[in-house]
């Protein structure tokens, strides 16, 4: 069994997990979770925004990597070492093998900024998600012209049932007729156990391969993804161009915090 620097875990259930996977070798940005935004990497603001949310039972980090997984013991962040996966989603399945849980947020460690509040939003979604669905996944709207048109941003088509359509790093729909609006996918997802097994007894299909979208993999093989419309305005980190917005984002929300505190006002746990 691979090594782990995460705190023994007692035999307890435990509700709701958030797994952040990391991997060193992105084809965007070799490295991405160690990158360092302000004095901290990457992966520990994700943390702390995890460690935010209000219904989670803990957040563990997820690596194939031992120099994240060194990073993780510094900063005192329970990592998982684990094997090597064709996507993030894989990595969790493999950590929901190994830590019981009666559910998994798989909050992917580009989003610095991810709202806490969409995480617990997403981890109530699953608590109560209708029969048959097999996972859940965060969007907000997108009125950025530019972000629209950015193939690093997915973006997803969803029915009147709120179930996943399809997801796709063009613009979709297509504005032939009326202008349509625009979502964009989050990356952040809630699944159960039985769900991630299933997921890995699935094979990528031509979609998936495709856009490189791993939600794909359960809207190829007929399974719902139910959607779930959050607030979150933060900026996702896919290349090292986005590190550069996301360091002024960060400036922004220091900035304003500290007018704030010089007001006396209470001080929002974020941007």
């Amino acid at each position: 069994m691979a090594a782990t620097t995460a705190r023994p875990t007692a035999a307890q259930r435990r509700r709701h997990i958030a797994v952040i996977p990391c991997r060193w070798g992105a084809s965007r940005f070799a490295g991405k979770p160690m990158a360092l935004l302000g004095d901290k990497p990457l992966l520990w603001h994700v943390h702390q925004r995890c460690l935010e949310a209000k219904r989670l039972d803990g957040a563990i980090v997820a690596t194939d990597d031992e120099r994240i997984e060194a990073a993780c013991r510094e900063l005192g962040i329970d990592c998982i070492r684990t094997g090597e996966h064709l996507t993030g989603t894989d990595r969790v399945a493999e950590v929901a093998e190994r830590l019981p849980a009666d559910g998994y947020i798989n909050v992917q460690g580009d989003e610095p900024f991810i709202s806490p509040t969409a995480i617990d939003e997403v981890s109530e979604a699953l608590e109560y998600s209708p029969p048959g669905t097999f996972a859940v996944n965060a969007y907000t709207e997108l009125a950025d012209v530019g972000a629209v048109l950015d193939h690093n941003v997915v973006k997803v088509v969803v029915t009147a049932r709120s179930e996943a359509l399809m997801f796709s790093r063009q613009p979709i729909p297509y504005p032939k007729g009326d202008r349509p609006k625009y979502l964009r996918q989050l990356g952040l997802y809630g699944f159960t156990s039985q769900a991630l097994q299933r997921f890995r007894q699935l094979q990528q299909g031509p979609l998936e391969r495709a856009e490189g979208v791993e939600m794909l993999r359960f809207v190829e093989h007929g399974h719902d993804v139910h959607m779930v419309l959050v607030q979150d305005d933060g900026v996702a980190v896919d290349t090292p161009q986005d590190l550069v917005r996301a360091e002024s984002y960060l400036n922004q929300c220091d900035a304003g915090l500290a007018r704030q505190v010089g007001a006396f006002r209470a001080v929002p746990h974020r941007c």
